[in-house]
């Protein structure tokens, strides 16, 4: 009797932790397994995921498989004289930074958390705070293998096959499985950066800033108290940041975590609270103004020294809102978001805006371009919660946005067309689906 390797579980979600239906999922451990797995018998689609970081549906299959690449961890190759690295799929950015930081390399780019996968970063398109310097982790790619039901192994490069590769640089890993990847790394004089935080008052003030900052900064970003209204919408926390090299190269431990070991109630995280919070938050972290030197683990990645924070939002989770608009619209639209948000009484405690450069990615559905992001945290409260989120939609549809699929669990397909209008020259691999894709491109 054969036995499938594809097992039926309950508790395997996203990040936002919302969507909770059975997932089949097998856990291969080398790459020779996973042509069986392509093939095995059961569900029709197949999706491979990783440490399964986005916060909706795009990493999810209810209707298929998932094919869990985290046992695909290894590191391949590296060329300690270029940066050049070569690493399954599977590896986290955890497990890369702590091999490559004490040799003088960073990854190019490197989103809000480490816990990420390769294959997972490469798939979403993953952007950090230096957006206007580097662009996405896209344009750093050099190759990767991939695996697909019609072509078997494949070793995908810009010039070998340009509409494959654009079409798995933020592919939501729909072209197949990719199963290692080589990235161009960049040299670091140091585990630490000199970082200047700036309290400022306005939406007024974080433009001057953010202009100000892009030619002597190369990491930018903001904390904004989305509570506050009128002549203060937008105000925050600035913080802008280089590397300092001076030589010294510490890594992260994450045996230092702490753990939310527990759903935070359905009322933890009411209005006052959130209002408490982006008031102390504001007051702790403005007593810190002025220039202090900060590794890179404090820097990039704050959130990560909670181990499951996203428990915070309790049993019914959370879904995040994440758009861009074009610069020429960012001022009105960014204003216009946040008097709907403050005004419906569900602000977020984590909201984030920053300004990504003009480097276009080289990907088909990557949401990095040209303009101002704003992202933030909403505790999932049913209609209540879609309602506010389809008038923020409005917004951004009118100023010529787009939304994260990386982040969302509820776009519409309209918008996701609207957001991607080249969605449809996307090589997909006939036998790779998700939830997320079949929501919007049905």
């Amino acid at each position: 009797m054969n036995i499938s390797p594809f097992v039926e579980r309950n508790d395997v979600l996203s990040w936002g932790r919302v969507a909770r239906r059975p997932q089949s999922i097998a856990h291969p451990r080398f790459r020779d397994e996973l042509p069986g797995l392509l093939g095995a018998a059961g569900p029709a689609s197949r999706l491979g995921v990783g440490l399964r970081r986005s916060y909706g549906d795009s990493c999810l299959n209810s209707a298929g498989a998932l094919i869990d690449m985290r046992g695909l961890d290894r590191l391949i190759a590296f060329d300690a004289s270029t940066g050049v690295l070569r690493a399954e799929a599977g590896v986290s950015f955890s497990d890369i930074l702590r091999f490559v930081v004490p040799r003088g390399w960073f990854p190019p780019t490197t989103p809000g958390t480490r816990f990420v996968t390769l294959g997972g970063a490469i798939a979403n398109d993953v952007h950090g705070k230096n957006h206007h310097g580097a662009g996405s982790l896209g344009r750093h790619v050099r190759a990767f293998g991939l695996l697909r039901s019609d072509r078997g192994r494949l070793t995908v490069t810009p010039e070998s096959d340009p509409a494959l590769f654009a079409s798995t640089i933020g592919g939501l890993g729909l072209t197949g499985l990719i199963e290692w990847a080589e990235l161009q790394l960049v040299r670091i004089g140091g585990s630490y950066l000199e970082v200047e935080t700036l309290p400022y008052d306005d939406l007024d003030a974080f433009w001057s800033l953010a202009d100000a900052s892009v030619e002597r900064f190369e990491h930018t970003v903001a904390w904004i108290d989305c509570t506050t209204r009128g002549a203060k919408t937008g105000g925050g926390i600035f913080s802008r940041a280089n590397w300092i090299a001076d030589g010294v190269y510490h890594i992260h431990d994450d045996s230092s975590w702490k753990r939310m070991p527990f759903e935070a109630p359905g009322l933890a995280l009411n209005s006052l609270a959130v209002g408490a919070f982006n008031t102390a938050y504001r007051h702790v972290n403005g007593a810190k103004a002025g220039v202090r030197r900060q590794h890179y683990a404090n820097f990039f990645y704050p959130l990560d020294a909670m181990r499951d924070w996203n428990k915070l939002y309790g049993r019914r989770g959370m879904l995040q809102y994440q758009c861009v608009v074009p610069r020429a619209n960012a001022p009105g639209a960014i204003r216009a978001l946040l008097d709907v948000i403050t005004a419906s009484g569900q602000a977020s405690f984590l909201a984030v805006l920053k300004t990504f450069g003009e480097l276009a990615s080289p990907g088909l559905l990557s949401f990095p371009r040209a303009g101002a992001t704003l992202a933030l945290d909403f505790p999932y409260r049913g209609e209540t919660t879609l309602n506010l989120m389809a008038r923020l939609d409005a917004i951004v549809s009118e100023a010529r946005g787009a939304l994260y699929p990386a982040k969302d669990g509820r776009m519409t397909g309209e918008l996701f067309r609207r957001s991607f209008p080249r969605w449809e020259e996307v090589v997909r691999d006939a036998a790779a689906n998700s939830d997320f894709w079949r929501r919007v491109a049905a």
